[in-house]
């Protein structure tokens, strides 16, 4: 059978797991300290992952969808979350604050210019930093678009997503009284931020919940219980984005910038049947950005663990290592 270089059997899925080279944890000011690793071919094509959330923090499965022997790549915590320091802190933690520890990472790194690779929340924040930094990324690779607008919060925490699974979102609104479930972002807010520990937590977990059953187009709407840490940051962090419209200057701020990076070169993956992030996110996008194409896997909802979303997306790294990402001169 055919193998590509990393080893990995072709069309079956992630790499191997594989140990990170570099680890370090790089003080970003504000208090912030984040958690960096490298991993893959030291003197590869570079990438950064973007992990989602905010708060998703990354994972060593991340990791296995780059061929180790092409790509050198990049996974960091972003502010708050994972094994970055102060834990669960919204202090000097914005997109604009996530954007400069990008560019932190890479300069500390030795990075002239690299691939972003972002999914949900990550590929809104790979838009906003090659928004803001185009001469830096040489290609955008982006798995289930968010746009940060109003109608796509409205959509799951309006009652959009609800319509589809109304049995989870009776659940979630019944932790708020009746009086305030006009604005469940705003009244979970108020419970996050309470100052009590408990609270905080039995409310994380609520909102991570409604979040996490939806994710798969497999979900039978029980997606467990979240450990409470990872549920605080999670939820502290996503919900400090939301209630500041990602700390955008404007609502529809992501489309309206596109011709600032309209010529570089992109992938969008989209599951058609992402409850989390609808397809019309990406399908507008697309719309703005001609050098990019729009891959819509046919059976798959918003999770990168879905095994369409888990071949596609190898499949397109595997093969812009032979194109767009095999120039020289990256690093």
């Amino acid at each position: 059978m055919d193998r590509n270089r990393g080893g990995r059997q072709a069309g079956h899925g992630l790499y191997p797991p594989l140990d990170p080279f570099d680890q370090r944890m790089l003080p970003v000011g504000d208090g912030h300290v984040i958690y960096v690793e490298q991993c893959g071919n030291p003197d590869g094509v570079p990438v950064v992952v973007l992990h989602g959330g905010p708060g998703g923090g990354c994972s060593p499965a991340m990791r296995r969808y780059f061929d180790p022997r092409h790509y050198r790549v990049v996974l960091f915590d972003q502010r708050g979350c994972g094994r970055s320091r102060p834990h669960a802190s919204v202090e000097a933690n914005t997109t604009w604050h996530l954007v400069a520890d990008i560019e932190a990472i890479r300069q500390a790194l030795g990075i002239t210019a690299w691939a972003v690779f972002g999914g949900s929340w990550g590929a809104t924040l790979a838009l906003v930093y090659a928004q803001t930094h185009p001469e830096r990324v040489r290609a955008l690779i982006l798995r289930g678009v968010f746009l940060m607008t109003r109608a796509e919060l409205d959509w799951f925490y309006g009652g959009g997503a609800g319509q589809f699974w109304p049995e989870l979102w009776a659940r979630f609104k019944s932790q708020i009284p009746e009086s305030e479930q006009g604005d469940l972002i705003a009244a979970y807010h108020r419970r996050l931020f309470s100052g009590d520990l408990m609270l905080e937590t039995r409310f994380a977990r609520a909102w991570a919940a409604w979040e996490n059953a939806l994710a798969s187009i497999d979900s039978n709407g029980h997606a467990g219980e979240s450990p409470a840490d990872y549920a605080r940051a999670f939820a502290r962090l996503e919900n400090h984005y939301f209630i500041n419209g990602g700390f955008l200057e404007r609502d529809g701020q992501i489309l309206e910038d596109m011709p600032r990076i309209a010529h570089i070169p992109g992938v969008i993956v989209q599951g058609r049947y992402d409850m989390i992030c609808p397809p019309v996110s990406a399908w507008r996008l697309k719309q703005r950005w001609p050098a990019a194409e729009l891959r819509m896997v046919a059976r798959a909802g918003h999770a990168l663990s879905e095994p369409g979303i888990t071949q596609e997306l190898v499949r397109v790294m595997d093969r812009l290592s032979y194109g767009p990402l095999a120039r020289p001169g990256l690093t």
